[in-house]
């Protein structure tokens, strides 16, 4: 794909394809607003991989817009799609749902316990909630609302009219072989195949020959909702279409130009929404590119409508840390919901935004979370300070604000590891978490936990759900007296240090200045000896003292930073369980 000389002074993705989006909008329709689109089939959980089919557009839009341009984000939810399967894990959600399959979406019960009126609208809920936490401002479009009103009744009409030309295109990819699976590579995104309707070569339903010849229209049955009916007949001069149901045995004559009860099978129903809605600008998951692909075929099929295919990127998967590749078909797929329940929304758009869309990357559920605080809190220092590169800086701009503003923020974003481990080790009471934070940096106290919210209760709802009951920390109630009388005498002068520089280093620079210095002063250096200064048996004489320490405190090798841990558990119970 070409791409312009940018307009701006960034460097990153998005403004390369902004430029890009503008002039090709000029030149199909201009002084029209720019069309960029997304589409989502409500089947199920919309999950984190869909999230790029969303995130791509936005954050291409949203550039359009910083530069005064009007813009539509159009996201087509494919609700009028038929039911497939009965997705695993799913609760109130049995095998009795097997019953709707080959409904629409919007046909099946939600469900339940569900207060939504369909099975569509329950998963499309949660997803307009989450866009809007993320600050993604969209132009919804539903599917079943088109259809069934008609407004797509010239298209089906003219796709009916040119259905030798559209049987001819397809008919190109029939004969030829899917091409074999490399050892390794990911299959088909499931969810790419929700918003299909039967099998093929990427398993999308291209139409089928029928008693009336080739037919890329499918009614659904006016007896039983379904869509495995047959077209026995169809007149061009009248538009009189029968269908026969072979689910119920139902079978109907009517009029197309009158009907409203069907749709486009998905291979001509997406190039004939480009060319409706004048789309611009629409990425696609790396499956399109295989010959035969819905993108593929759609792009000559466009031109049957008068239109043509949009530019944009085939965008590489995404996973979370842990787990393979995301298939909504799965229970148990993290959807951008259960990402915001753990992380803030400018780090979930930086995840986002910081990688080209053909670069595939993972959302953290495990330990990894805090390493990515780590590195965004790195990066927003640097924007304070002014040494941030400028591609950092775009990424880090799109992620806290949209041309609408900025997104809310915590007040004081305080480190997520430490936030974590706080919660942690307070199990849930605010008033000890409150003590603690207030004692990190005792010239700035913390006053409220609300200054520390969202991203506290992120933390700690990072805890609560993703981190295994064996690992949770419990602090000893009582001293381990039998390590303690076992211990020799360099162990016990390290204790001593440690215990009498606690009222004096009692913060988390001070107490992390204490623990690291007290290998180093009993080895005769100074406890403010940099690495270099440092002969490398200190490292190991560190580990020992952090494991002695975790040992005493938790009963673990392991556990929270010890300046934090040692901040929770509180000078008296500290010097206590050291054996004071």
């Amino acid at each position: 794909m070409p791409i312009v000389a940018q307009s701006t002074e960034t460097t990153d993705w998005v403004s390369r394809f902004a430029d890009e989006v503008i002039e090709e909008s000029e030149r199909r329709a201009p002084g029209k607003p720019v069309v960029v689109a997304s589409g989502l089939s409500p089947s199920g959980p919309i999950h984190l991989g869909n999230l790029r089919e969303v995130m791509t557009p936005h954050l291409v839009a949203d550039e359009i817009r910083r530069r005064g341009h009007e813009v539509r984000h159009l996201i087509s939810w494919d609700d009028y799609d038929r039911y497939r399967k009965v997705p695993a894990g799913i609760a109130g959600v049995d095998e009795s749902w097997a019953e709707h399959i080959g409904k629409p979406l919007t046909s099946v019960p939600a469900p339940q316990g569900s207060s939504h009126p369909n099975w569509a609208e329950h998963f499309k809920a949660a997803m307009v909630e989450s866009l809007a936490e993320l600050g993604v401002e969209f132009d919804g479009i539903s599917q079943t609302a088109q259809y069934t009103s008609g407004v797509y009744r010239e298209q089906i009409l003219h796709a009916i009219k040119h259905r030798g030309d559209i049987d001819a295109i397809l008919g190109q990819y029939r004969t030829k072989k899917a091409p074999a699976k490399k050892q390794g590579q990911k299959p088909v995104d499931e969810a790419e195949l929700e918003a299909a309707e039967g099998s093929g070569a990427a398993g999308e339903d291209d139409g089928s020959s029928t008693a009336a010849g080739y037919f890329p229209y499918k009614p659904y049955c006016g007896n039983c909702e379904k869509d495995l009916t047959s077209v026995t007949s169809y007149d061009d001069d009248s538009t009189e279409l029968t269908y026969a149901c072979t689910a119920c045995g139902f079978s109907e004559t009517v009029r197309l130009n009158e009907f409203n009860r069907g749709k486009l099978v998905w291979k001509v129903d997406w190039p004939m929404r480009w060319a409706y809605e004048g789309v611009v600008f629409e990425p696609s998951g790396v499956d399109h590119s295989s010959p035969g692909s819905s993108f593929q075929v759609g792009g000559q099929i466009v031109g049957i409508f008068g239109g043509k295919q949009p530019i944009g990127p085939m965008y590489a998967f995404v996973g979370i840390s842990g787990m393979a590749k995301m298939s909504s078909s799965r229970g148990g797929v993290p959807t951008p919901a259960d990402a915001l329940k753990i992380m803030e929304p400018q780090l979930l758009r930086w995840l986002y935004a910081r990688r080209r869309p053909n670069q595939s990357f993972k959302v953290a559920f495990d330990q990894e979370i805090q390493r990515l605080y780590d590195e965004w809190d790195r990066l927003d220092a640097k924007v304070a300070d002014g040494s941030v590169l400028p591609a950092d800086a775009a990424a880090h701009s799109r992620a806290v604000r949209t041309a609408a503003g900025e997104l809310p923020r915590t007040v004081r974003p305080l480190p997520y590891r430490t936030l974590a481990s706080v919660a942690d080790i307070t199990a849930g009471h605010a008033d000890q978490a409150l003590r603690i934070l207030s004692e990190l940096d005792p010239e700035q106290p913390l006053t409220s936990l609300d200054e520390a919210r969202p991203r506290y209760d992120k933390a700690e709802a990072w805890i609560n759900t993703h981190v295994p009951a064996d690992q949770r920390t419990i602090v000893r109630d009582e001293p381990d007296g039998e390590l303690l009388k076992s211990l020799d005498e360099a162990s016990r002068q390290s204790l001593r240090l440690l215990l009498d520089g606690l009222a004096e280093h009692w913060s988390l620079d001070g107490l992390t200045h204490l623990v690291y210095g007290v290998p180093k002063v009993r080895a005769g250096f100074s406890a403010d000896a940099t690495p270099k200064e440092l002969p490398p048996e200190i490292k190991t004489a560190q580990r020992s003292f952090f494991a002695l320490l975790y040992h005493l405190l938790v009963g673990r090798d392991t556990g929270p930073r010890l300046p934090t841990l040692l901040l929770a558990v509180g000078q008296e119970r500290v010097r206590a369980l050291l054996g004071e």
